[in-house]
């Protein structure tokens, strides 16, 4: 018997990926109404998307960097066990269970949420030629380049045609993006601002460039801003997080988490709370961040589409109260800021009058 087996023995309880994604998959009520079976190979199944993330060159150069002679193999069962992959999962699957958890005629609701977390973790390259634009004798030529660009992420988010033997790629990179695997961050045009949820492991939206007006600044920052967000879920849990701990081997943290938070909304407030907001002094929230230069025209129009949207919101009762009070107390002063936002805002709770 090895010297190191109770060590190894207890490194794959905490850290295997298999052993995490199956505890994790058996803790959802709707997954765990599978056979035993279909667990075991649904779980087997997300251990080999994160083998292929632990056989990237990336990871590899991450993990190996120490002097530790160790095995690599160890070293990762050492690196999902500190950096908590139990967690990790059971976040993850509680989001796809409500978003993809649903049993078709063609796959059940476990093998659906083990599909998606496998297409999110093993995202290939793909050759992309972009067009070449010139003038020739007068006329503006486009072209495409013969010599083909390899990418991992980057695609042609509006083009009609498909890379990767005719399979769009747009699904699976947005499938990787709202993972909480590679890719970390999203760079993307105009064309990504509306129709698109982000929401699941992002809440920082970077404006390269401000947006005509303040409906196309709101549809960018929904994006980030929809249910049991990533923002919420991290308020949510540092709340609540000591208090549902240890409750039940079998339980959905998460299910506890937002039971526990919806059990202690405040009286009067509405169903919002906590499922899309949840603000917490000092916790994370929608970060909105400008690349605007000081003393520059930019500078002036982005605290007019501040003020823009703010009133905006005012009629809707969004939840950035900064920008509203800010903009209120500008115009008529702080004594009557609570008042004309009470008075003029829409309630749009079910059964209210308006």
């Amino acid at each position: 018997m090895p010297a190191d087996l109770t060590d190894i023995l207890v490194a794959l309880a905490l850290g295997g990926p298999a052993t995490c994604a199956l505890r994790a998959l058996s803790r959802q009520v709707t997954l765990a109404e599978s056979g035993s079976d279909d667990r075991l190979n649904a779980a087997a199944r997300i251990a080999e998307g994160l083998r292929s993330q632990f056989n990237s060159p990336r990871a590899i150069a991450l993990l190996k960097g120490s002097e530790d002679d160790s095995s690599y193999w160890e070293k990762v069962l050492h690196y999902c066990a500190d950096g908590n992959l139990q967690a990790v999962l059971d976040e993850h699957v509680h989001l796809l269970t409500e978003s993809v958890g649903k049993a078709t005629e063609e796959r059940s609701a476990i093998e659906r949420v083990a599909d998606a977390m496998f297409d999110a973790m093993t995202l290939r390259t793909a050759t992309l030629r972009p067009d070449e634009i010139r003038v020739e004798d007068g006329r503006l030529l486009v072209e495409q380049f013969t010599t083909g660009i390899r990418s991992h992420f980057a695609l042609r988010f509006g083009g009609k045609e498909n890379d990767e033997g005719g399979v769009s790629r747009k699904k699976s990179v947005q499938t990787a993006f709202n993972s909480p695997f590679w890719p970390f961050v999203l760079v993307s045009t105009s064309m990504g601002q509306e129709g698109l949820d982000f929401h699941p492991w992002c809440h920082v939206v970077v404006h390269w460039n401000l947006p005509p007006n303040p409906v196309d600044m709101e549809q960018r920052e929904g994006r980030v801003h929809r249910y049991k967000g990533y923002a919420v879920r991290k308020n949510v849990a540092a709340s609540f997080g000591t208090t549902v701990r240890g409750k039940g081997f079998g339980l959905d943290p998460w299910d506890e988490l937002f039971a526990t938070a919806a059990a202690g909304r405040p009286a009067g407030a509405n169903e919002l709370i906590p499922y899309w907001v949840y603000e917490l002094e000092g916790g994370a929230c929608i970060e909105r961040r400008v690349m605007v230069m000081p003393m520059s025209r930019e500078a002036v129009r982005y605290k007019r589409l501040k003020r823009s949207l703010a009133l905006y919101r005012m009629v809707f009762a969004q939840p950035r109260q900064e920008d509203l009070l800010a903009c209120l107390e500008q115009s008529i002063g702080e004594e009557r800021a609570a008042v004309v936002a009470a008075q003029y805002r829409i309630n749009l709770a079910p059964g209210s009058d308006g």
